[in-house]
This record gives structure tokens, sequence and C-alpha cells, in this order.
């Protein structure tokens, strides 16, 4: 090769080089930004679960030093993550693996849903149970304070019979 041929290779190699870094740069990143965006999307998914080694935490929150159980149901959240799997079929994976007790909030459905509702039913008809009981008690103590003030007159009889019976009562 002549000189002239080899300085426009080299120059041709590195105008081609200044060309590619900044693409590969961006695949980098671009790499980069998807694999946090994955952690990101594994850790919102794996909230959704509890930890299955009976500590009755979620699973992304499960604080016991060493749990085995935690690390492994994270692990194959990240692996259908990267196998592209969506977030329905992860949690069907894990009811097909653990039942219904591996969902930290029950599905809105079914005999889950009336659970749901209960406590508002609850609260709705002990608001208007003590709203009754109030009301019925007002209307008590309003009929006493009428039946109080409607004056009553008491004969002398009635008197000097109550005031015998008091001095009676009262004697030593």
């Amino acid at each position: 090769m002549t000189n002239r041929r080899k300085i426009a290779a080299m120059a041709l190699s590195g105008w081609a080089a200044l060309c590619v870094a900044p693409l590969g740069a961006a695949a980098a990143q671009a790499e980069a930004r998807s694999a946090a965006g994955n952690a990101d999307r594994a850790k919102q998914i794996g909230g959704k679960f509890m930890c299955m080694c009976s500590c009755a935490q979620v699973l992304t929150q499960c604080n016991h030093v060493g749990c085995t159980v935690s690390t492994r149901m994270l692990k194959q959240v990240d692996q259908h993550l990267a196998n592209g799997d969506s977030e329905a079929a992860i949690t069907q994976a894990f009811v097909q693996e653990f039942g219904t007790q591996v969902y930290a909030e029950p599905p809105k459905s079914g005999l889950s849903l009336v659970a749901w509702s209960l406590p508002t039913v609850y609260l709705v008809a002990g608001t208007v149970l003590v709203i009754v009981i109030a009301m019925r008690w007002r209307a008590k103590t309003e009929a006493r304070e009428t039946f109080a003030a409607v004056p009553r007159s008491i004969s002398t009889e009635d008197m000097d019979r109550v005031r015998q019976r008091i001095a009676h009562e009262t004697e030593d």
C-alpha cells in the first residue's frame, strides 16, 4: 500500500470511529435506561405481591436478613420482564404458583369485593343508627320537658297526706 492509501484508510477509519462512537454510546445509554426502567417496573410489580416467607410483608419491602424467598420471587419478576411478559402474565404466573394469598391487595371482584365494601356499609349503617338513636333521645327529652312544664294542681288533701307520711317516716 502506498503512503497516500494508508493515510486515507487511517483517516477514513478515524472518521468512522468518530461517527460510530456516539451511536455506541447512545445504544449503551438506551440499554442503561431500559435496565433502569425494568428495575423500576419490577419494583412496581413486586409491590403488588406479598413475600411468601410468612413475614406478612410486601415483596419489595421484605426485610428479613438473608430471605431467599423474596430474592427468588424478585428474580422471577425480573426474568418475566426480560422475556417481555406483561404485568397480567406475571400476576397470573405468581397466582398459579402461590395462590391468591400472593396478592398484597386482593382483587376487587367476587367475595373480595364484598370484603372491600363491608367497612363502608358498616360505617353508613352505624352513622344512621347513631342519628336515629339521637333523634329518639331528643324526642323523649322534649316530651319530658313538655310534661314537666304542664302545671299540675295538687289538692290540699293529698298535700296533707304526704306531710303526715313524711312526719311518720322521719320520727325516731
